[in-house]
């Protein structure tokens, strides 16, 4: 937390992003859901502010410790299938929060992977390096290897690689490339600039090709390496400067 933060009215997203508890967007979730109370009330305004040292935050019924000194951590994981990228699930399901690594740091995904899908996810404490990662505006790498359903020929990517629309909204274009074709199955390499909600399932789907898997190798300079399911490792700090510039 920096020194000009300190007696400012911040956006309450915000502040949960910077003491490290959760993504702005995850913050957000947190909000809808009545799990943020400021000075003992629920949370239930978007917009509203607090002011560091004066009010009191706690996320899900867990006081907020805003620290100004906080070392960032950050990790590459190999998110399961069939598990949630949220930290916990009403329902009981299996959650990414499950394969965390043993450390003091209170980590949180930096965005999110679909339930059936896996590969590559980062975990960090900072929430201002997890926001340049996961806007749009900063334009990060994400690379895919998926397979859909069916022998698509190259002609048919033309729409992905313009730019797909996907209810209705224009998405930045698609870079992929067909690997190979197996049974009837065919396997692809594609990047994306941003991850809308079950972007990639959506756009193969509306040019025919339903998906039936995801794997994320790549996000930045940041690979997927020999990680197998459920391991984690730390990045070195050579890594993390890499993410950020």
């Amino acid at each position: 937390m920096k020194n000009r933060d300190i007696g400012v009215p911040l956006r309450i997203q915000k502040v949960i992003a910077k003491a490290g508890v959760a993504s702005r967007r995850a913050a957000e979730d947190l909000i809808r859901a009545g799990e943020v109370s400021l000075n003992g009330k629920i949370v239930n305004q978007m917009g509203q502010k607090m002011v560091i040292g004066k009010d009191h935050l706690s996320v899900e019924g867990r006081k907020v410790e805003i620290s100004r000194k906080q070392k960032t951590e950050v990790y590459a994981l190999y998110k399961p299938k069939n598990c949630i990228t949220t930290l916990n699930d009403p329902q009981g399901r299996v959650v990414i929060k499950d394969f965390f690594p043993k450390t003091s740091a209170r980590l949180f995904p930096v965005g999110r992977l679909d339930y059936d899908a896996e590969g590559l996810i980062l975990l960090t404490n900072d929430g201002d390096l997890a926001n340049k990662i996961m806007h749009p505006s900063h334009k990060v790498l994400k690379g895919y290897f998926v397979k859909v359903r069916g022998i698509i020929e190259n002609k048919s990517l033309s729409e992905l690689r313009r730019g797909p629309v996907i209810d209705n909204r224009s998405h930045q274009p698609v870079k992929v490339k067909i690997l190979h074709t197996v049974n009837a199955k065919t396997w692809l390499e594609l990047f994306l600039r941003e991850g809308t909600n079950r972007q990639i399932k959506k756009m193969f789907q509306k040019i025919g090709y339903p998906v039936q898997k995801i794997k994320r190798f790549q996000i930045g300079p940041i690979l997927l390496g020999d990680l197998l399911s459920g391991e984690s490792r730390a990045l070195c700090a050579k890594e993390i400067e890499k993410i950020l510039n």
